[in-house]
């Protein structure tokens, strides 16, 4: 057949971006072996049947045919309230666009703010296709390592060092995989460094609504920010409907104009009826935000208590999400083998660091996904596991 491109064929970089565990324990599973999960971020308790019914409503309703592409007006009508009360910064529904999912918004955000070979900066650890997402829009994917010695929070010197070329710096808080929660103090030298180097800044604040410990700030809100701000937002974490693939870009008008006609040439926006059933979850408020977010709230408490028993695994502190990141460099592993062997001897699956980077190499994410005393079994047979390879 003909060459494919390498927009296509580089997204990985040649590689497998690190899930090969995760692929091990699904086959282990579909061999008959059972393995205990606590790999991705999926919900354990599925999208409220109150939302299906808004949705199935909708639909035999009749809202099946072509949306409007930027989403429906009272859906980011919904959204631009809903940001503009949760941060105080002014937001319209021209600030708005509605979007197949937060990967696609992504995808979007770079393509709007990254001419073809820039550098497009993003903060190891990361979420795992971030690379891939730079790579297939034409950018030179370049991470900012962060240190574990100081709770993977970035440092602008380091971002300063390496914006010049650059065109945009991907962050993300709550993180994925850590769990940390950037500062302000963290925030305001990343928007110094992006004001400084005139960079676009893409915000993926998926998880704001999972903070356990201190508070969310979105860098929009911070000053000369709302210009050069994409903030990338989803259904998904907040209201576990991540197969629904609803999310949005809220940014600068022009930028939301101009990504409205990419949407018209690609996805040409989101179903109706989906659209009607995320802005009846929107509705139901706070609370309803909570008591999604609950499990994993006490499910990082567990951990804490847990890990507070023994002194080989060490927790990043997660004050959200739902991921704790383990530090077992005591073991002498890296992260990678130590996930396999566990797999192997205890049938427990975890995400190595390295599937997140070079930041994270020694360390595992461990997905809060299951309930709550399968979660505490497991958590305490990881860490029994990780004595003996100490003794």
């Amino acid at each position: 057949m003909p060459a494919l491109s390498p927009s296509l064929t580089d997204i990985t970089g040649g590689g497998s971006d690190g899930w090969e565990v995760f692929m091990r324990a699904r086959k282990m599973i579909a061999d008959g072996t059972p393995v205990t999960e606590l790999t991705i971020g999926e919900h354990d308790i599925r999208t409220d049947p109150s939302i299906l019914a808004a949705m199935d409503a909708a639909a035999r309703g009749g809202h099946t045919g072509y949306a409007m592409v930027p989403g429906i007006t009272a859906l980011r009508a919904e959204v631009a309230r809903r940001v503009q009360e949760r941060t105080g910064t002014p937001t319209s529904i021209e600030n708005v666009m509605i979007t197949p999912g937060g990967q696609s918004a992504l995808f979007a955000a770079h393509l709007a703010a990254c001419p073809k070979g820039a550098k497009a900066l993003f903060i190891d650890p990361y979420y795992a296709t971030y690379p891939g997402t730079l790579r297939a829009i034409g950018a030179i994917a370049t991470p900012i390592k962060t240190q574990a010695e100081d709770g993977f929070q970035p440092r602008a010197a380091d971002i300063d060092a390496a914006a010049h070329g650059a065109a945009s710096l991907l962050i993300n808080s709550p993180n994925n995989p850590t769990g940390v929660v950037y500062t302000r103090a963290a925030l305001e030298g990343i928007a110094e460094v992006c004001k400084r180097h005139d960079l676009w800044l893409i915000s993926d604040e998926v998880y704001d609504t999972q903070i356990w410990q201190g508070a969310h700030i979105s860098p929009r809100t911070l000053d000369g920010m709302a210009e050069r701000t994409l903030v990338i937002g989803s259904m998904s974490k907040s209201h576990a409907m991540t197969g629904s693939r609803v999310g949005w870009i809220v940014g600068p008008r022009e930028a939301i104009a101009h990504l409205t006609n990419l949407a018209t040439h690609t996805t040409y926006g989101v179903a109706g009826f989906v659209q009607d059933a995320a802005l009846f979850a929107l509705k139901q408020g706070r609370s309803f935000e909570q008591k999604i977010g609950a499990p994993f709230k006490r499910r990082r408490a567990l951990s804490v208590d847990i890990l507070a028993e023994q002194n080989v695994v060490k927790m990043i502190p997660a004050d959200g999400a739902m991921y704790v990141m383990l530090d077992i460099r005591a073991t002498g592993l890296s992260g990678d083998a130590f996930a396999n062997r566990l797999l192997d001897a205890r049938h427990i699956a975890v995400m190595p660091g390295e599937s997140f980077g070079r930041a994270a190499a020694g360390h595992i994410r461990v997905a809060m996904t299951i309930d709550d005393a399968a979660y505490a079994k497991a958590l305490r047979a990881l860490c029994a596991f990780a004595a003996t390879l100490c003794e």
